[in-house]
């Protein structure tokens, strides 16, 4: 049964199958990027032992990662349409996986960290161009259910990555955290030098040098001041971070607005469609981490789960989140993103008003509800937001949003985890001193944190739940918009021309 566009002219029927070769080749690249990015903690203890070294030390491996993902995300568009996306993708690909290979290698901290920086570089580009490439392959009326399959790693990854991690510290090396990604980055490059179609080159006729240089400064900044945030607020290398990274956005804003060829284009923001959806996504990602970053602390931290053991509870969120993907996918090209945020923030919400009541009895099994349920929703709605965003923007500027968006959820998610560890830290504090709870020593303080957990995570959790509650009163005032015409999906399709 074919399709029929607006002016009734008739669409050959798009399958899935059509576009699954060059998926499988974005797709594996993907996973590989976040599933390394998420075990790389649960190794830092063992790091520290071997290498001889302190944890602010070994930290490093986690900040230089961060911080040289949030420099290059800002040059991805760029680089996408001057060299073409499908040579940036591989190249981000090639240089992750040869990263891997050399942090396998190093006999000092100092090498390692400079190899995750390696690393990071790679795999800042791998995120926004593959979600440009693959708004590409993808039909206009079909954009939801193919992103909803690029979505399956992206919250799939996480969960199994703490997993394998642990059980390959724990019963192996640490160096088997990275040397796994050989065989995924070369099967992920070479299948997709075979299988991903060339997307059209632009003509790019300026160079955005003082963009280029004040972009990567101003978010890579603000990422490493506002993580500096969950330690304290007022410290030099929080304020430090914060004031530059702030001075360069502000200079970066003005410098983009000015440029004939800006580096990322800031004018999108003139479609209050697009404003107001970002805006969204801001609140729904920061509601989120009630579930994703949280929970797994409260596990840790006052249930005194280790890495393997806690990632094993959460798994069924990520199955939730996997199988709930593509059918967010698939009901957004029929009905939009209206619904999908509210019942998916809907669904976040009550597991997080399970997760407030949470206590020192609180086992796995007590949790599998309300994980079912968090998973369940952010797989409704998160690629659903991102597929709308894109496709408030214009067409011939996906690879720069998708830049835009990515290194402003770099931030947001900093921001996010440095306001959680804080609220937590103050909740601890004070509810210590309420209870009038005796410390003389270390061991007391220790006793004094534990006794007081459940309570000061509940408060956090609650916080949480609030802010998710004001994220579906903003889901009902998101705009589907129009349809594209017959026109625009030409225009739109004729970047693969040949293709379909």
């Amino acid at each position: 049964m074919s399709q029929k566009t607006i002016s009734g002219e008739t669409e050959p029927e798009f399958k899935i199958s059509s576009i699954l070769v060059p998926l499988i080749a974005i797709i594996t690249g993907i996973f590989m990027v976040i599933l390394d990015s998420t075990a790389m903690n649960v190794a830092l203890s063992k790091l520290v032992v071997d290498f001889q070294t302190d944890l602010p030390t070994i930290q490093w491996t986690v900040t230089g990662y961060m911080l040289a993902t949030a420099a290059v995300i800002p040059l991805a568009g760029w680089l996408s349409d001057r060299f073409g996306a499908k040579n940036v993708f591989l190249t981000s690909v090639l240089l992750f996986t040869i990263a891997s290979v050399l942090c396998a290698t190093p006999n000092s901290a100092e090498w390692l960290i400079i190899f995750r920086v390696l690393q990071g570089l790679g795999g800042g580009f791998v995120m926004p161009v593959a979600m440009a490439y693959v708004f590409r392959l993808s039909p206009p009326r079909k954009i939801g259910q193919v992103m909803g399959m690029l979505g399956v790693p992206i919250l799939l990854a996480p969960a199994i990555g703490p997993i394998l991690a642990g059980w390959l510290v724990e019963y192996h090396s640490w160096h088997w955290i990275f040397l796994i990604n050989l065989p995924v980055g070369i099967f992920s490059f070479i299948f997709g030098l075979w299988k991903l179609p060339a997307v059209a080159r632009k003509k790019i006729a300026g160079f955005d040098l003082p963009g280029m240089i004040l972009g990567p400064i101003a978010f890579a900044a603000l990422s490493y001041g506002i993580t500096q945030g969950a330690e304290s607020w007022t410290s030099a290398k929080t304020l430090g971070g914060i004031i530059i990274g702030a001075v360069a956005l502000i200079a970066f804003i003005i410098v983009e607005l000015k440029a004939k060829i800006p580096l990322l284009e800031l004018r999108v923001f003139k479609s209050v469609d697009f404003s107001f959806g970002i805006f969204v996504q801001w609140v729904l990602q920061f509601s989120l981490f009630g579930a994703i970053f949280l929970l797994p602390q409260f596990l840790q931290q006052a249930r005194g789960y280790g890495a393997f053991d806690t990632g094993m509870t959460l798994f069924p969120q990520a199955i939730a989140s996997a199988v709930m993907m593509p059918i967010g996918g698939f009901l957004f090209d029929r009905i939009g993103v209206r619904w999908l945020v509210v019942v998916g923030l809907s669904l976040v919400s009550g597991a997080i008003f399970q997760y407030s009541h949470v206590d020192l009895t609180t086992e796995g099994s007590d949790l599998i509800l309300p994980l079912i349920m968090a998973g369940a929703g952010m797989g409704l709605m998160m690629m659903p937001l991102n597929s709308h965003l894109i496709k408030k923007a214009p067409q011939d500027l996906v690879s720069r949003v998708t830049s835009l968006t990515s290194a402003m959820q770099q931030v947001i998610n900093s921001f996010a985890v440095a306001t959680l560890v804080t609220i937590l830290s103050s909740r601890v504090t004070s509810t210590i001193a309420e209870k009038n709870i005796p410390i003389t020593g270390p061991a007391d303080m220790q006793k004094a944190m534990l006794a007081v957990a459940p309570e000061a995570f509940g408060h956090t959790f609650r916080v949480m739940l609030f802010i998710a509650v004001g994220g579906i009163i903003l889901g009902f005032f998101l705009r589907r918009g129009k349809e594209h015409s017959s026109e625009a999906v030409k225009k739109t399709e004729v970047v693969l021309e040949g293709l379909h």
